[in-house]
């Protein structure tokens, strides 16, 4: 089988574009989840912290249980109902049982874990490197929709990637793990930098923390040399955002941004093509 996907980039290709609809399924699950998970362990801390009694145990909740259902008459999804893209084009976007419409973004996700997947696939081959990189899309994804809906990006998902990042790269496979090692580190203190310099002038707080170990992570993926790219892209992406959200007037400038998809973006696109768009700029600056 793997002498076969060697040979045929197409099929590898064709089953990673399945596999990423299938990821991207589970993607739509963890976003709508972690968030209430991270939020059950907060205040579960915070009574422990205050001294507080316990609540009444409820029914458990995590990425398996309960089984997906419909938000709105809590109707059990069949196994048919939760394959992904096909069960929203048989069911015409509407629950089976209630009708209410079901959300355009579930089969977006899916559709775009899937093309970012195959493209993934595409670029680097049947190759290590591939599914390496496999990992880092399907995690940049979810973290990006989960800042996208709540302004966080959790450390149960950057935290793993950082360390998973630093570990591929002692073998030197996206680069040297010195690179990986200051990458990660002068990604954090990046950020920090600017964060504090940020809150002494205004006395607000720019971004969060969450920001800085998502730089890391990147710098841990790609090295140092990603990092001024990254930071770069992203700063044009989120002014461009803001920009255009404040002619639109659907923000002022007091409205919180989310940062966390614009750097996962800038650094997706560094990761694949920093070495040529970098190279590129020197040809014709100089």
């Amino acid at each position: 089988m793997m002498d076969f996907l060697t040979t045929e980039p197409d099929a590898f290709i064709a089953c990673t574009l399945i596999l990423g609809l299938l990821v991207g399924s589970f993607i739509n699950v963890l976003v709508w989840r972690l968030p209430k998970m991270l939020a059950q362990d907060w205040q579960s801390q915070a009574r422990e912290l205050l001294d507080l009694p316990a609540p009444a145990e409820g029914p458990v909740y995590n990425l398996m249980l309960p089984r997906s259902h419909c938000p709105a008459c809590q109707h059990s999804l069949r196994a048919w109902e939760n394959i992904p893209l096909l069960s929203y084009l048989v069911l015409r976007g509407k629950c089976s049982s209630c009708k209410t419409a079901i959300s355009l973004r579930y089969p977006l996700t899916e559709l775009c874990c899937a093309i970012l997947s195959a493209f993934v696939a595409w670029h680097y081959g049947f190759d290590v490197q591939a599914g390496c990189m496999l990992l880092l899309t399907w995690g940049l994804l979810a973290i990006c929709l989960i800042d996208l809906d709540h302004q966080i990006v959790p450390d149960s998902l950057v935290l793993p990637l950082l360390w998973l990042g630093l570990l591929l790269n002692s073998f030197s496979t996206f680069t040297t793990l010195e690179q990986a090692v200051w990458g990660a580190a002068l990604g954090y203190a990046s950020l920090w930098s600017v964060f504090w310099v940020f809150k002494l002038i205004t006395g607000k707080e720019g971004m969060g923390y969450g920001d800085f170990k998502l730089l890391a992570m990147l710098g841990a993926w790609g090295g140092f040399t990603v990092l001024p790219l990254t930071i770069l892209l992203s700063s044009l992406l989120g002014a461009l955002v803001g920009l255009s959200l404040l002619a639109l007037r659907r923000a002022n400038t007091s409205t919180p941004i989310p940062f966390a998809p614009y750097l996962a973006i800038a650094g997706w696109i560094a990761l694949l093509w920093g070495g040529q768009i970098t190279g590129f700029y020197w040809q014709i600056s100089v």
